[in-house]
């Protein structure tokens, strides 16, 4: 069997020795085809994984109170656990903001699932958006992840301005344009500043008339709308601390400040409606910087068989159609970030490694010319690296591309460098032959024309 391989090999050998121009005119293409490849590929910083787990964030209305909050986070965990990739759901509500919320999912292994992550995201985004006054969006928990905001999809545009009022004025006008894209999915924004609140306004004189403090009025608001200790009870064994504070069905509703009394330092009960007025305003439940400037940062997921670089380039053609004006500037954060800049430098990179390598094999050969030999076997490794390839179990996602790419570039390179590498030697030891037999021939004549003289 060996020995029919090589047989053949001969033969192929042979007749690609014969059409020498053939052979070169492939390698050629071959060089041209990763130049081409390499511009037009779409490119990604990390591959996607599907590790088994998601991470949800909720956004709800920023008027919404706590305990319509709670219902939506109940909601929201039995739509996700009613599916039947998902394996158990856990979330709870709060924490930076009040209409925020946060859920933990854990999907079934792959080979009961028989789907990807992003197939199970996307059948639940269709449910999840039914529900009204509040989004759950989910994102593929990543082994990897560099920076970023804390946020409810897995890229981030972070937007910056001089003045804050101008870019509350233009994140909204962002924000409708990505949302047109189909390159993205999932865009929302940590721009919070539409939240209600109830604004209590004091006519300080009628307050004065009537013996009414500033302090006293906040103190008995304080009462009724905080918690506040005001006793222990001693047991033979424990002690308890008593709070006092309001039932609960009163907090649902402002209306409440018209049942309510002050006491003066005479004792005596005024309504706090003798001397105050209320009305709903609104009001930003959070303000975000990015280094010494405001800044809103819009986080968005991509759509399916979309990359990132694709995703990036829409969204700066998108912001140049629009004419957003210089003092709001826009850059991407997190792996995004990075992953941009990896690309900018990624061409000086290669072509460094292609100097490196031809010093080195020029040291080891002592020649100028035959290293160019050793390299000639690039580009076909490079076109054999593009295929995508077969894995399974959480996670290989992250570890497929490398055996891919020296897999696939060995096999491909193998097979043309066995005809190209002879080629590219014999025709450069000819150019060193030629070269020297030149510069020997120069020299003879200067000699002659030395002696000559």
């Amino acid at each position: 069997m060996y020995q029919s391989m090589v047989d053949a090999y001969g033969r192929a050998l042979a007749w690609g020795l014969a059409h020498g121009g053939v052979v070169m005119l492939v390698l050629l293409a071959t060089v041209c085809l990763n130049v081409y490849l390499y511009i037009v590929i779409p490119k990604g910083f990390f591959p996607q994984q599907d590790t088994g787990r998601l991470i949800g964030g909720i956004q709800a209305d920023q008027s919404i109170s706590f305990q319509a909050m709670r219902q939506k986070l109940a909601d929201f965990m039995t739509i996700v656990s009613g599916d039947p990739a998902v394996d158990n759901v856990v979330g709870f509500s709060g924490g930076a903001q009040r209409n925020s919320g946060t859920m933990f999912v854990a999907l079934k292994p792959i080979a009961q699932r028989k789907e990807t992550v992003d197939q199970v995201i996307a059948r639940l985004r269709v449910k999840l958006a039914k529900e009204p006054g509040a989004n759950l969006f989910l994102q593929p928990v990543q082994d990897i992840r560099i920076g970023g905001r804390q946020a409810n999809a897995q890229w981030q545009y972070t937007l910056q301005g001089d003045d804050l009022t101008e870019l509350r004025a233009w994140e909204p006008k962002i924000r409708a344009a990505l949302s047109n894209l189909p390159e993205l999915a999932d865009v929302n924004t940590d721009q919070q500043d539409k939240g209600l609140q109830t604004s209590l306004t004091i006519d300080r004189d009628a307050a004065m008339r009537l013996g009414v403090t500033p302090r006293m009025i906040d103190t008995t608001l304080n009462d009724l709308f905080g918690q506040r200790q005001v006793s222990t009870i001693y047991a033979q064994l424990n002690q308890y601390h008593v709070v006092m504070e309001a039932a609960p069905q009163f907090w649902q509703s402002p209306e409440t400040l018209k049942t309510v009394y002050v006491s003066t330092a005479t004792g005596a009960q005024v309504p706090l409606s003798a001397f105050a007025t209320y009305g709903p305003t609104n009001t930003a439940l959070g303000v975000n910087h990015q280094g010494q400037f405001v800044a809103s940062t819009i986080s968005f997921n991509l759509a399916p068989n979309v990359s990132l670089s694709q995703a990036t380039r829409a969204v700066d053609d998108e912001l140049a159609r629009i004419g957003v004006p210089n003092t709001v500037r826009g850059s991407f954060q997190g792996t995004a970030r990075v992953f941009q800049a990896s690309l900018a430098s990624q061409p000086w990179l290669i072509l460094l490694a292609l100097i490196t390598l031809y010093i080195v094999l020029g040291v080891l050969y002592e020649s100028y010319v035959h290293p160019i030999t050793i390299l000639s076997t690039l580009p076909s490794a490079g076109v054999g690296a593009l295929p995508l390839a077969l894995g399974t179990g959480e996670g290989a996602e992250m570890r497929r591309p490398l055996g891919i790419a020296i897999v696939g570039g060995l096999l491909v390179s193998q097979m043309l460098t066995l005809f190209t590498t002879p080629l590219v030697y014999l025709y450069l030891d000819r150019f060193r032959l030629w070269a020297t037999r030149a510069r020997a021939k120069r020299e003879r004549g200067e000699l002659a024309q030395a002696g000559a003289e």
